[in-house]
């Protein structure tokens, strides 16, 4: 049989990569990273904004590199993270550049749209949990900020779907990556024109719908002309986390997956949308993922506040990751405990002075040594995953079991071994590259050489190294939780 290669594209907010992957006789999936870069935000006026022609031009290095080795691909296919789209004109240019979640804009925005419009009727119509930064309320902080943008908008595309088209000129949009924008249907999986219209837009703007698994278009003449491969454009599971999901290698139904990474998102998977009363309060989402199931999840907000203060730190000594956990390891546990997903972490200037300036709010000291820093967030990273697990199963009515923690988080035995412990669930740890793994395999699947989803799973188990940590010192971690329910309500009082 002749070996098949594939290419994933895997762009993340720190850093983009191109994967290599292939399937062997035996059945098991072989992948090798081809390219890697960084992803930088740029601020123009104050505002944050991606640099999308430098995300491309890297996209084309690596195919560029990729020919030059002889090896003839079968498909390639692009994942990013959600929510965040570009504006087309009606000749296809590009109006702006991408405007980034992380902008200040957003917060404001969300809070005055929902001056006008009731929060619980948008969810009843979305099931999309309320973040700031999500597509709609973008869009609403447009009409503010840029209404003559706007205005001349023709059509919008989500970053995949905006790579995508400079790749091969076809305009659509992928169903996970749609799903995430607070303006799809999760039951009939269509956009819902009304809530563009009830805000003064024209709702064409949004784009053709495809599922996931459609070959979208083959690599533009131009660019085959400039020294791309000559290959198609599969739309793979495009919001990062589905592909990652598509990862996942649990069996049954009494497990949950954390994607790991700048975000954690924790959940599980279904064959319905669960949009009731209880899921709206706790404020969990409802998204698309391969073979139509659901991701019902929520978001927390990962190892961000770990990455900002890393950076802070190596202006001082230049630290990696694995030394930051080795050094959070030797830590006396338990100092400083706090949410990760309060607003004072979203994206402030300086995270060690918000740590600092969250620590005196709620009555805490907070350390000053590095690794003390750093066991702080991780333990409350994994007592935040333990109060959304608990909802989790109060909504579903399920028991879970089983963690399954996948992607570049996984790699930090540190963090898992504090969730099982926090959680007291046994936790599996892999694949750490899930989200290119998942999207490598939808190619595959688009290509004949896998049948479904269960095929998908089964290749992933065979071909990488699953680990597996045990709940430890429970009962120090249950005192520990409810310190941390405790200063989390303290919190809310605050606000």
């Amino acid at each position: 049989m002749e070996t098949k290669y594939f290419l994933a594209f895997d762009l993340g907010a720190e850093s983009g990569r191109a994967m290599l992957g292939q399937i062997d006789e035996a059945g098991r999936l072989k992948i090798s990273e081809r390219h890697r870069f960084p992803n930088r935000q740029v601020q123009i006026n104050g505002r944050q904004h991606w640099n999308l022609y430098y995300l491309f031009e890297e996209i084309c290095q690596a195919l560029k590199k990729i020919r030059q080795e002889g090896i003839n691909l079968s498909g390639l296919g692009l994942d990013t993270w959600g929510v965040d789209f570009g504006l087309l004109d009606r000749r296809g240019h590009i109006l702006t550049l991408p405007y980034s979640y992380r902008d200040r804009s957003f917060p404001p925005a969300m809070k005055k749209y929902f001056e006008n419009y009731s929060a619980e009727n948008l969810y009843q119509k979305t099931g999309i949990q309320f973040m700031p930064f999500n597509s709609l309320f973008q869009l609403y902080a447009y009409l503010e900020n840029s209404p003559e943008i706007i205005k001349t908008a023709h059509k919008l595309l989500f970053m995949p779907d905006l790579l995508n088209y400079l790749l091969t000129g076809e305009i659509a949009s992928e169903i996970t990556i749609a799903s995430t924008s607070q303006m799809l249907s999760p039951f009939q999986r269509n956009w819902l024109p009304e809530l563009l219209e009830e805000i003064g837009l024209v709702p064409d703007i949004l784009p053709p719908l495809r599922p996931t698994g459609s070959v979208l278009g083959q690599v533009a003449d131009w660019l085959v002309e400039d020294g791309l491969p000559a290959v198609p454009v599969i739309q793979v599971a495009s919001h990062d986390t589905a592909s990652a999901v598509a990862a996942a290698p649990g069996e049954g139904q009494d497990w949950v997956y954390i994607s790991s990474g700048t975000w954690s998102l924790v959940g599980v998977e279904l064959k319905e949308p669960v949009v009731n009363r209880e899921s709206f309060m706790a404020n969990f989402t409802n998204e698309s993922g391969l073979a139509r199931t659901i991701r019902f999840l929520k978001n927390v907000s990962g190892l961000w506040i770990l990455q900002q203060c890393r950076k802070i730190w190596c202006k001082k000594q230049d630290v990696t990751y694995e030394n930051i956990v080795e050094r959070a390891s030797r830590a006396a546990p338990f100092q400083f405990l706090l949410d990760p997903d309060a607003p004072d972490f979203l994206n402030p200037e300086n995270m060690l002075l918000a740590m600092s300036d969250y620590a005196e709010k709620t009555g805490q000291k907070m350390p000053e040594d590095l690794g003390s820093v750093a066991r702080s967030v991780l333990e409350s990273l994994a007592l935040k995953y333990r109060l959304v697990l608990e909802d989790l199963e109060k909504i579903t009515g399920w028991k879970y079991q089983r963690i399954h923690i996948i992607g570049g988080g996984a790699k930090n035995k540190l963090l898992n071994q504090f969730t099982a412990s926090a959680t007291g669930k046994t936790v599996f740890a892999g694949p750490e590259e899930a989200t290119s793994v998942g999207n490598i395999l939808v190619q595959a699947l688009a290509a004949g050489l896998l049948k479904n989803q269960s095929d998908i799973r089964s290749t992933i188990r065979k071909s990488f190294e699953i680990k597996e940590f045990k709940p430890e010192d429970t009962a120090a971690w249950d005192k520990a939780y409810s310190r941390f329910q405790e200063i989390l309500s303290r919190t809310a009082r605050i606000i």
